[in-house]
C-alpha cells in the first residue's frame, strides 16, 4: 500500500544542481510589507512560508539561501510582523509571512496581521506554493489546521515541511509523521510530499531548493 504524504526523495543530481543554482546567487531583502498596496508588482513566480510563530521560518530561509542574516530570527514568537519579500535569481521572490497563533504583541495588531495573511494568500496570482512549516517536537496543532483550511479555500497549494526534525528521536518522529499525515489528509490543497528538515543539520535543504527551483 503506497503511503500517502510520503517523505520528499532527495532529488536527482541535475535538480539537485538546478536548486543549487538558484540558490548560489545574491539572496537580497527586496522590501517589508504591511498593506495589500505594498506588494511589489507581481512580476515572477513566488513561493511562501507560513507557520506557527518560533515553528522556525527565518532559520528555513536563511538555511536555503546560506545567508545567516538574511531573515531576521528570533526566540522571541512573533517578531515577524510584515510579509517581507526576498528575491532568489532574478525570477523567484521568497515571502516570509507573519507567524500565526501566538504572538508576542497586542490582539489589534495580531489581527491586522491575520487579515493581511488572508489578502495576500487569497489575492496574489503568481504564488505557486506556500510551504507550511511545522515543528516535528509537536506536530500539526489546531492553528495550523486553521492556515491549511485558508489555503484550501483560497486554492493555493501547500507542502508540509517539518523543521527542527534533528531534535526528535526517530521513533518519536515516526509517530509525528502518522500524526501530520493524518491531519493533511484533510486538505484538499495539501502536496502529497512532506519534507524533512533541520537547518541545523542541514537535512533536506537541497530537497526543498530543488522543489523550488522546479516550479513554473
Amino acid at each position: 500500500m503506497q503511503i500517502q504524504f510520503k517523505i520528499a526523495e532527495e532529488p536527482d543530481a541535475m535538480t539537485a544542481e538546478k536548486g543549487r543554482l538558484l540558490f548560489a546567487g545574491d539572496t537580497l531583502f527586496v522590501k517589508g510589507v504591511v498593506a495589500m498596496d505594498g506588494l511589489p508588482p507581481a512580476d515572477r513566480m513566488e513561493v511562501c512560508f507560513a507557520g506557527r510563530s518560533n515553528v522556525g521560518k527565518s532559520t528555513l530561509i536563511n538555511a536555503l539561501t546560506g545567508m545567516k542574516a538574511l531573515a531576521r530570527a528570533s526566540n522571541t514568537p512573533g517578531r515577524t510582523q510584515e510579509i517581507n519579500f526576498f528575491t532568489a535569481g532574478e525570477e523567484t521572490y521568497l515571502v516570509d509571512l507573519p507567524g500565526y497563533g501566538y504572538a508576542n504583541a497586542p490582539l489589534p495588531i495580531v489581527e491586522k496581521w491575520q487579515r493581511l495573511l488572508k489578502q495576500y494568500l487569497s489575492g496574489r496570482q503568481t504564488l505557486r506554493r506556500a510551504f507550511v512549516l511545522i515543528d516535528a517536537r509537536h506536530g500539526v496543532k489546531k492553528v495550523d489546521d486553521e492556515i491549511m483550511s485558508l489555503l484550501d479555500s483560497s486554492a493555493v497549494t501547500f507542502q508540509c515541511v517539518l523543521t527542527k526534525s534533528d531534535k526528535v528521536k526517530e521513533t518519536e518522529r515516526a509517530k509525528i509523521l502518522d500524526q501530520v499525515r493524518s491531519a493533511l489528509a484533510k486538505h484538499p490543497a495539501a502536496y502529497p510530499e512532506i519534507v524533512v528538515t533541520s537547518s541545523e543539520k542541514g537535512w533536506g535543504i537541497p530537497t526543498l531548493r530543488a522543489i523550488i527551483s522546479t516550479l513554473e
